[in-house]
């Protein structure tokens, strides 16, 4: 072992020793094992060591945003699926674009700056003011209107609008839309209405600031994009949306971290526990039992922990019920099933458990 420890920091640092190499004494392994911490150590001031860091433009997420993501999409793809949807799997391929360059080339050969004065700030800035919004009266206002009524495009835009709005009546949520006439999309697949959905400032009842990102999701009509994709270019008309995970995780962590709310990171159901020592095949046969039967269950992977660990560990780890099986409980063939929240103990046919378990945990 001293041989290979000495390999690898020889590869990493170099390590200078008397020739002929006399015996490894107390100094010259004390030299050695501090060579060896400063090359595997990876901090700042280790001369050969190397750091690991998350690269650029990545995240890692622990266990509590794990559980808080996992969460997110549960919500998100129930949604879906009980509106009839069914998943796909595509590749995901990344390309690098320089969006500028490019885009000032073309817009410049059309004899158009790609720079905007400075004195055309204002203006634009101030266009979403000059450019109403609403609801079904907007659009009754618009059909009036004898310019855009005898425009055949406006025409058929506002009536798909009126029609949608009939829609929107009869699902009850038409006081959760409004139609702005400024609204845009970055792409120019869509053929027909386009649609944001905006996160609404609320009020913290916490004390601490509350979290504003604007738009967490949007989509709209594109009856002319599946059809690129067919070999017979047939029209297929779409209608989807896309929504801001990222956006909506941080707002969710947000709120979970003012509102103090503890994040449950694993879904035991049970804990196997042991009172005694000398009982870790019991426990690893109660919990192979369990795991047969469906139940969620853990243990302490020690070899005699103290029961007094076992059930701090399950409060804090929010599980609900602890199963403890110890030398007497083997004699009558019983586990002794504790409810964490309440702390009360009732013995159980160890036959029975699992229907036990999961009647307890029924909503």
């Amino acid at each position: 072992m001293l041989r290979t420890l000495f390999v690898a920091a020889a590869a990493r640092c170099p390590l200078w020793l008397p020739r002929p190499c006399p015996p490894p004494g107390p100094l010259l392994l004390g030299l050695l094992f501090r060579q060896v911490r400063a090359a595997t150590a990876g901090s700042a001031g280790a001369e050969c060591g190397s750091v690991l860091k998350t690269p650029k433009g990545t995240r890692d997420h622990h266990p509590a945003q794990m559980a808080l993501r996992e969460r997110l999409f549960r919500t998100v793809v129930a949604c879906f699926k009980r509106h009839g949807a069914a998943a796909i799997d595509t590749p995901v391929l990344e390309l690098r674009v320089r969006t500028w360059s490019p885009g000032s080339g073309c817009i410049g050969r059309c004899g158009v700056s790609p720079r905007v004065p400075q004195w055309e700030w204002g203006a634009l800035l101030s266009y979403a003011q000059l450019v109403p919004a609403g609801g079904m009266e907007l659009i009754e206002q618009l059909l009036q209107d004898p310019k855009l009524s005898q425009n055949k495009l406006a025409k058929e835009g506002l009536g798909d609008m009126k029609l949608l709005f009939e829609y929107l009546t009869l699902f009850g949520i038409t006081g959760k839309i409004s139609f702005d006439l400024s609204l845009a999309r970055g792409l120019d697949y869509y053929t027909g209405v386009i649609y944001e959905a905006v996160l609404l400032q609320q009020e913290n009842d916490h004390g601490e600031e509350s979290v504003s990102v604007g738009s967490v999701a949007g989509g709209g009509r594109y009856d002319g994009l599946v059809g690129m994709f067919d070999p017979k270019g047939r029209k297929v008309p779409c209608v989807g949306v896309s929504i801001g995970i990222e956006r909506l995780f941080s707002i969710l962590e947000h709120r979970m971290k003012a509102s103090g709310e503890k994040v449950r990171t694993t879904e035991t159901q049970v804990m196997v526990a042991t009172p005694q020592k000398h009982l870790l095949s019991a426990r690893l046969k109660l919990i192979s039992e369990l795991w047969d039967a469906g139940i969620k269950a853990e243990m302490m992977y020690r070899k005699d922990p103290k029961l007094l660990k076992q059930l701090q560990y399950c409060e804090d780890m929010g599980i609900p019920l602890v199963a403890i099986i110890g030398e007497q409980e083997l004699k009558d063939g019983v586990v002794k099933l504790r409810d964490v929240a309440t702390r009360e103990e009732v013995d159980i046919p160890r036959e029975e458990l699992a229907a036990e378990i999961r009647r307890r945990l029924e909503p």
